[in-house]
């Protein structure tokens, strides 16, 4: 390794023209930079390697075409997060690389990293790609996770530490926050992964608040026509047996006056998330800090009331 102060979005721009000449015309690129990103510490050469293997990935995931969205993001990752056993605190620069292809089940991504491990036929593949990618970003001391739905893409997020002392011109700072406020609200948490849903109720509970769990699509929309205490719904964007759009449809028309906060692992800039910002809903990504939830939560829940 040669790490230096980088520039992770002049890396990327630098690299636009060839990645549209690797991947081919059926795959439409975007760029969603952070314009005052955080420099970061690393070697050029061998994270220019990752963004080229996680595009090369994603390509070979859309077959017929499809988008590809690069992002960056300067994030905190705080005490909090260590509930994930990927997730070390401190601050980062985030690169996200997301796809409209054909997604991941849990048993895929528990393996994407292994060294020969490759879903693609016979000659298509190495199965060095993503473990390469593994690589280089342990080797840089960051982290990386991996957000996936069968049959609804993928988005892979790398975790960059900051270069010690060095940020780049116009860094922006962080914004104070008000102080973390609870509440007496129902609300409804919608979320088939065990884990998260667990750490969402316990959060609220914590803070005052009564929770409703549901696992599935369906069971919020049971649970809607059922109980009409529901002050708040929080839904996931990936949902069984029915998709977020489909269950928040279901809402408006139930309860148009209950507000709901999305969650996702995808970002705010792909596709399976696009309906979010037509409907005029909060968008918060996975992972989120409890203090973020609640933030949120606040925000949502003041804006019902009237008060600023």
């Amino acid at each position: 390794m040669d790490p230096k102060p980088l520039d992770l979005n002049g890396l990327i721009e630098d690299l636009l023209t060839m990645l549209t000449r690797l991947l081919g015309e059926h795959i439409v690129i975007r760029f969603e930079p952070e314009p005052s990103l955080d420099l970061i510490y690393g070697d050029k050469t061998m994270l220019e390697q990752v963004v080229i293997n996680l595009c090369v990935n994603a390509r070979d995931a859309m077959p017929e075409g499809g988008d590809l969205v690069l992002e960056t993001h300067d994030v905190t990752v705080d005490e909090a997060c260590k509930k994930h056993p990927w997730a070390k605190p401190g601050r980062y620069a985030l690169m996200s690389v997301s796809d409209t292809g054909h997604g991941m089940d849990a048993a895929t991504i528990q393996r994407i990293f292994d060294p020969f491990f490759t879903t693609k036929e016979m000659g298509r593949g190495t199965g060095l790609g993503l473990a390469t990618v593994y690589g280089v970003v342990k080797q840089h001391q960051g982290m990386i996770h991996v957000y996936s739905e069968p049959g609804m893409g993928s988005t892979f997020k790398i975790y960059l530490p900051l270069a010690p002392g060095e940020v780049s011109t116009g860094a922006k700072k962080d914004r104070p926050q008000s102080a973390v406020q609870g509440g007496r609200e129902v609300i409804l948490v919608a979320e088939d992964n065990r884990e998260v849903l667990e750490f969402i109720s316990e959060t609220l509970r914590n803070f005052g608040y009564t929770v409703v769990e549901a696992h599935t699509g369906a069971e919020v929309v049971a649970i809607m026509e059922k109980d009409p205490g529901i002050q708040l719904v929080i839904l996931d964007v990936v949902m069984p047996e029915m998709s977020g759009w489909e269950a928040y449809t279901a809402l408006k028309a139930m309860r148009p006056e209950v507000p709901v906060l999305f969650m996702s692992g995808y970002t705010e800039n792909v596709v399976h998330t696009n309906f979010v910002a037509k409907s005029g809903c909060r968008l918060i990504q996975k992972p989120f800090t409890p203090e973020k939830l609640l933030h949120e939560i606040q925000k949502i829940l003041q804006e019902k009331s009237g008060h600023p």
